[in-house]
């Protein structure tokens, strides 16, 4: 009789446990109606409820999205896994940012906007993501860095070489059809070779526990529902979550070309940052910090060589015209030449496969003193100074960066040959 009522106990917690994990799954997605029916009724709201419903709508979408993550890696490489994750979570970059660069074929004012859109959501990720997920790790669980596996080799491979040929961006001037090209092969590449890393079992816990007890063709249905809805949800939801922040920012005085390099980038890459958090709370912070690794790889490849494409359609659309790209002016050039210089400070903390505290410090640091001497510099009148602090600063990134990349010399040829080898061993 005892042995019965144990039984009975222990099936009906589970059950309860089933339950509650299926009812967060539906919280997530309810979570994200309100949002979503606003947009599509073209309801407007006072900005700064927009952003508690377009907010709410972020955040629901952020959990789907790393949930699917997660139960992916049952059936997709890890590495794979989060290239998809990645891509989904900053779809409202590449909205907003294509939107900027269409634009520009109709005004050239709007040339500014797209590089500054780009480039500031490329410097946001490193300096403010990769931070907040060392910090985040460090207040969660005590542990004073981050330890990459292995398989990161082929995220940080990849994001070194897109960020070299950053500087090849630089050296001429000019971002056109021929980078878009080089560009969009290395992203092919780094997919490919993503997708033949091996499978490693997942250790699940709470909704993607559940649905990986799904038999196989359900599990697989399910993933890739959740992850197209999450896709819908963050495209959705996450342009007028945007809009209200920067009109929020607006109503407040806050100067417009800030609003479109910062802020703008912060609240598209809001998805993001929310499931990365998730995944470093869960004790997945390796998984997390390969996720913004990725993200950087296809924000500096596919979305920067998708810029000159749009521009040169929207130039055939609207006027007939085809330039082969768009042309750099020298506050543009120092724009790109920063991302590129602190991309390759950040890689070059990464090839010794530990990121420490003190290094998120530094990161940190130098991307708050940029954005707090850009704007003090516009705000006195002194914008002419601001490529040349761009240039200054961007010789202490590369040079800092080098001091990493030769005291990591050693791990350099480990490096590569295990990004190969993953890549041929399948």
């Amino acid at each position: 009789m005892l042995s019965y009522w144990v039984c009975h106990i222990k099936y009906n917690r589970i059950d309860v446990r089933m339950k509650r994990e299926y009812f967060f799954i539906i919280l997530a997605v309810v979570s994200t109606i309100p949002a979503l029916t606003t947009r599509l009724a073209g309801i407007e709201v006072y900005p700064p409820l927009g952003i508690l419903i377009f907010g709410a709508g972020v955040v629901g979408a952020a959990f789907i999205l790393s949930w699917a993550a997660e139960v992916a890696q049952k059936d997709i490489s890890q590495n794979l896994a989060v290239v998809f994750f990645a891509l989904v979570a900053i779809l409202p970059e590449y909205a907003v940012d294509l939107y900027f660069a269409w634009t520009a074929a109709k005004d050239p004012a709007y040339t500014h906007y797209a590089l500054a859109n780009m480039t500031g959501a490329n410097r946001l990720l490193i300096g403010l993501g990769w931070p907040v997920v060392v910090f985040l790790y460090l207040l969660a669980h005590r542990k004073r860095g981050i330890l990459l596996e292995k398989r990161r080799s082929i995220d940080i491979f990849w994001m070194t070489a897109c960020t070299l040929y950053g500087f090849s961006i630089v050296a001429k001037g000019t971002l056109t059809l021929i980078d878009a090209l080089i560009l969009f092969s290395l992203f092919t590449i780094y997919v490919v070779q993503s997708a033949r890393a091996g499978i490693v079992e997942p250790e699940l816990i709470g909704p993607p526990a559940e649905i990986a007890k799904l038999p196989r063709p359900l599990r697989r249905t399910t993933t890739a529902v959740l992850f197209l809805f999450s896709a819908v949800a963050i495209l959705g939801v996450a342009e007028p979550f945007a809009e209200s922040l920067v009109a929020s920012g607006s109503i407040i005085g806050i100067d417009e070309f800030f609003l479109v390099q910062w802020l703008a980038p912060l609240a598209s890459e809001t998805p993001e940052f929310v499931a990365v958090s998730l995944l470093v709370l869960k004790q997945y912070p390796s998984i997390a910090l390969g996720v913004l690794i990725s993200s950087k790889v296809n924000q500096w490849s596919l979305l920067v060589g998708a810029v000159p494409v749009v521009y040169i359609i929207g130039n055939l659309v609207l006027h007939g015209n085809f330039p082969w790209g768009i042309e750099l002016d020298t506050r543009q050039m120092g724009e790109v030449l920063l991302t590129g210089a602190q991309g390759f400070f950040a890689v070059s903390m990464l090839l010794n496969y530990h990121f420490r505290v003190r290094e998120a410090f530094l990161l940190g640091f130098f991307f708050f003193g940029d954005v707090v001497t850009t704007i003090t510099l516009e705000q006195t009148g002194h914008p002419n100074f601001i490529s040349a602090f761009h240039y200054a600063l961007s010789g202490l990134y590369i040079l800092l960066g080098l001091g990493y990349f030769l005291s990591s010399w050693s791990f350099l040829p480990g490096l590569v040959k295990h990004t190969w080898q993953r890549a041929s061993s399948r």
